[in-house]
């Protein structure tokens, strides 16, 4: 792993280009406002998974330039996760292992003693439609994307929560959200990254450790093959920030997932309707009601922490108790 994983030089984060249209040009990492107080990494230890190009680099070039020192892990690899150099650094899977994740937190810990930020990047991309897909093309994307988080987590969280700090930001997608064409495997790694947040959310608030979503929408190699001439800008620096505010020790919040596109940076989130109650049901009564169990006038919508786990129950539990009547509304 000595090749794949090393201390990111802050000098490289004083620079940056984009290609576009076989063209490259240089640009800028952030518009600084003077009027704003810079917010810095000074000292702090960071650990990317997938910082070789693209999204992940952009995130460490961004959080060097802030004073971060950062140990980034590049596979080396193709699109597909497979080695592309005489000499790759590591084919992308092989960092999914549970000692290739040890290992990278390992780096971090030889070099700086700690480590504060942890953010998972890494994926690879094998689309094929969902009757075509093979087992080795959905094994391989659920490898780097959702057991590689598991596996760097598992052994960052027990030192974040010893040291009472620590900041993570996973990578989901709109195609885990929204799913998209040809895509079960990426679809499927990106919603299960939902879950690994909340849990790391919930269990890490009492230690100071905080986790939420990046769900990112960038021009990488991720969109060879597309036509991308008519977007609007989508530099992965243009993302860079918003990661690097989850990453940042004055981030207030924990188990939430934010969308970083074109510019637009918004707040995902789960919902449910209020629903509609009844002792007991036929198919009858659900085909009859449907409309009303889907209709999304006044949502329920509970944060993940503290407590949206018992918020659920509760308002389902208090919903039976009260006849149908939500805990928000007065009975006669």
């Amino acid at each position: 792993m000595e090749r794949s994983l090393r201390p990111f030089a802050r000098s490289a984060a004083l620079r940056s280009t984009r290609r576009s249209s076989g063209r490259s040009a240089s640009i800028r990492l952030e518009r600084e406002e003077p009027s704003l107080p810079q917010l810095r990494f000074d000292d702090r230890v960071a650990v990317i998974t997938g910082a070789g190009r693209g999204l992940g680099r952009a995130y460490a070039q961004l959080l060097a330039s802030r004073g971060a020192r950062v140990v980034v892990n590049d596979p080396g690899g193709s699109l597909k996760g497979e080695g592309v150099d005489a000499g790759p650094a590591q084919r992308a899977a092989q960092e999914i292992e549970p000692e290739g994740g040890s290992a990278i937190i390992e780096a971090a810990l030889d070099h700086y003693g700690r480590i504060d930020i942890l953010i998972h990047n890494a994926g690879i991309v094998r689309a094929a439609s969902l009757k075509e897909m093979t087992h080795g093309d959905f094994d391989a994307v659920l490898d780097v994307h959702l057991r590689g988080a598991f596996h760097v987590v598992r052994p960052a969280f027990p030192l974040m929560c010893k040291a009472g700090y620590g900041r993570v930001v996973l990578t989901s997608s709109i195609g885990g959200l929204y799913g998209n064409h040809r895509q079960a495997n990426y679809g499927m790694a990106k919603a299960g990254m939902i879950g690994l947040s909340n849990v790391v959310a919930l269990e890490g608030a009492a230690d100071g450790v905080k986790c939420n979503l990046i769900v990112p929408g960038a021009v990488t190699r991720m969109a060879e093959g597309l036509d991308t001439s008519a977007y609007p800008p989508m530099s992965p620096e243009m993302v860079a920030p918003v990661v690097a505010w989850l990453a940042h020790e004055s981030c207030s919040i924990s188990g939430e997932m934010l969308i970083s596109i074109a510019g637009r940076v918004a707040k995902a989130f789960l919902a449910e309707t209020r629903g509609v109650y009844r002792d007991a049901w036929s198919v009858e009564q659900v085909a009859e009601q449907i409309d009303a169990i889907r209709t999304t006038d006044a949502p329920f919508i509970a944060a993940v922490v503290p407590t949206g786990h018992a918020d659920h129950i509760r308002y389902s539990f208090e919903m039976a108790a009260r006849g149908g009547h939500g805990p928000e509304e007065k009975t006669h």
